[in-house]
């Protein structure tokens, strides 16, 4: 018997006998199931693995292997869908709206700064921070499955999809799931399939530079609903959705990008029964749920779980968590938008290819996964605090005044109303990339912005530093001189 085939026929036989273990009941440990089934280390280690991502079972480091508890359905049964019907077919109002593009919100997020320069503009974590060498290990176990370089279910990995729905919670199934190329796949293949070219989508202000290129390269016109400290305005989202007759409303309730504001509790009720009363969709970007700091308490759930009508189209991605390359996603959705989502993925993309949801599928049942979260959590608090605190010391007026508990990112004022470009050319000047605030409003901004991001650089040193460096700059300008001391 090979290896390949080993670990097949062990998880199946793992599986068929968990009903003999109570919920929380301890497995035989590893050495007993080698020597019962008569099988390799490596062998029991996979088979544990799949099983980890299935949810049947939870691996804890160094006490053992454990049967999980049964998946429920706790949440919402679905509703009455059939208001879907009307969303879908409905014409956009006004001039159909230019597909030029303004991409310079997203590419200065990729681009990698000049040589020396400190990059307090990314949107993704450092190669320290990336589980590196789990992923290797995934990619590598991956490519070694049977079938993993042939084609796979346009839909995604049964097993891949079923662990997102897991994710997501409520009454959400496989069924439900399509696995996407990351995040902005999903986005990119949720507004396609809900708004149609001159329609007005609804937005957060500010929000996600990446969304607003979206909906303009789709020829939709994006129209702000302002945010606060706990999230969208109820009172505006609805007097948003009377005045434009908008389909579409896309939000981030969790740890919103630029504010870092999670949606109160609530306003989450208020959201869902405003939409669903407009007959309209709500695009949940989850982007930071496994990104949330050491000290955020226990999360919401996602809003897609309390839906009961279809009404959330959910999205999520690994991308955030792991590596910029590790594209994988997935958009989530009950009723008949599900075959909307799925043609237009399938015209876009065919399929995600199969070794990379082998891989996540992997990386994702290792128990080296909640580890991994674990150290992100705890070292995205510090990274967050030192910034904060270094901006308190050193530049009082761009001190932050709401300090989130997860994300990667802190959205500060220049002192003085200084204007967020020059203030942003002054920095680079200095030697730091910082991102200026205006991308991120589709419409006027209310005044100047700036954001930090802290998960791109190299360790918590370099954000004191590079507050240091704004400082000399700042000091540098007023002196009318270059601004750079280093």
């Amino acid at each position: 018997m090979n290896e390949r085939s080993s670990v097949a026929e062990l998880v199946e036989s793992l599986r068929s006998e968990l009903n003999r273990y109570s919920v929380g009941g301890k497995l035989p440990s590893s050495r007993a199931l080698v020597e019962r089934y008569r099988v390799s280390p490596v062998t029991v280690s996979r088979a544990l693995g799949r099983l980890a991502a299935e949810g049947l079972v939870v691996t804890r480091p160094g006490a053992g292997v454990y049967r999980a508890e049964s998946r429920a359905a706790s949440g919402p049964a679905l509703g009455d869908t059939s208001w879907q019907e009307v969303a879908l077919s409905a014409e956009g109002g006004g001039e159909i709206v230019p597909r030029s593009v303004d991409a310079s919100g997203v590419l200065g997020s990729l681009a990698a700064p000049p040589s020396g320069v400190i990059e307090l503009n990314g949107g993704y974590l450092h190669p320290s921070l990336q589980p590196e060498r789990a992923m290797a290990a995934a990619l590598a176990r991956a490519g070694r499955r049977p079938g993993a370089w042939g084609r796979p279910p346009v839909e995604g990995l049964p097993e891949l999809r079923d662990w997102f729905a897991r994710e997501i919670g409520g009454a959400v199934t496989a069924a439900d799931v399509l696995v996407t190329a990351g995040g902005q796949s999903a986005l990119a293949t949720a507004l396609r399939a809900l708004a149609p070219p001159g329609a007005p989508i609804l937005v957060e202000s500010p929000t996600y530079p990446g969304l607003l290129a979206i909906a303009r390269a789709s020829g939709c016109r994006p129209v702000p609903v302002p945010v606060d400290a706990d999230g969208v305005r109820p009172e505006l989202l609805a007097a948003a959705f009377e005045a434009t007759g908008a389909r579409v409303f896309v939000c981030q309730p969790l740890f919103q990008n630029p504010t870092g504001s999670v949606l109160a509790p609530g306003r989450r009720v208020e959201v869902l029964r405003i939409a669903r009363a407009a007959g309209a969709f709500v695009v949940e970007d989850d982007y930071a749920r496994a990104l949330a700091h050491e000290d955020a308490g226990p999360l919401p759930a996602t809003l897609a779980a309390d839906d009961t009508d279809g009404v959330v189209v959910h999205v999520r991605s690994l991308t955030k968590a792991t590596s910029p390359s590790l594209r994988v996603g997935a958009v989530a959705a009950r009723g008949p938008v599900v075959d909307r989502l799925r043609a237009i993925q399938v015209v876009d993309t065919f399929f995600v290819p199969r070794p990379l949801q082998e891989a996540a599928l992997e990386l994702v049942g290792a128990p080296s996964w909640p580890r991994h979260l674990r150290t992100v959590a705890a070292e995205l608090r510090h990274r967050r605090d030192v910034l904060a605190g270094a901006l308190r010391r050193e530049l009082p007026d761009l001190a932050p005044a709401h300090l989130p508990s997860g994300g990667y990112q802190l959205w500060v004022r220049p002192g003085g109303g200084e204007d967020d470009a020059a203030f942003t050319a002054t920095a680079l000047r200095a030697g730091v990339a910082v991102a200026p605030g205006r991308p991120y409003f589709c419409a006027e901004p209310p005044g100047p912005h700036v954001r930090l991001s802290f998960a791109g650089v190299a360790g918590p040193g370099e954000l004191v530093e590079a507050v240091r460096r704004l400082r000399a700059g700042a000091a540098g300008r007023q002196a009318g001189g270059p601004g750079r001391d280093a």
